[in-house]
């Protein structure tokens, strides 16, 4: 999917295309993405341009980065002090049905156990084993 320094979702496999549509379907990451455009931020900064707290931010980064749209970087400040700067990967993503059709083919379905409730207390049932 990674070609060269540039992240290519033009063809992306189906596993690929859900991490990034998830990622990219909240406002506050839509808003990282568009003050990351061009520049590289400082974490605090950036927490306080988006206005969410470091934690929030974080976990936020943590999406776009798991998707491949942000990286960070690591650098020391003239007193030593560690400081973490992100900044927006090279990408660009095109949908279409063909395209779609195409990455389904590669997609990894998650088999998820049905809940059974009792019609009595809408509670979970006890397998009967």
């Amino acid at each position: 999917m990674i070609n060269g320094n540039k992240l290519n979702l033009m063809l992306p496999s189906g596993n690929d295309l859900l991490k990034v549509l998830e990622a990219i379907a909240n406002p506050y990451r839509l808003k990282i993405i568009a003050l990351l455009h061009g520049r590289s931020i400082h974490v605090s900064q950036l927490a306080r341009e988006v206005m969410i707290s470091r934690p929030l931010l974080y976990m936020h980064l943590k999406k776009l980065e798991s998707a491949g749209l942000v990286t960070s970087i690591m650098e020391l400040s003239d007193n030593g002090k560690a400081m973490r700067f992100y900044e927006l990967t090279s990408f660009s993503l095109q949908i279409s049905p063909e395209s779609i059709a195409e990455a389904v083919k590669t997609l990894t379905l998650k088999k998820t156990v049905p809940t059974v409730l009792d019609p009595d207390t809408k509670k979970e049932k006890e397998d009967d084993k």
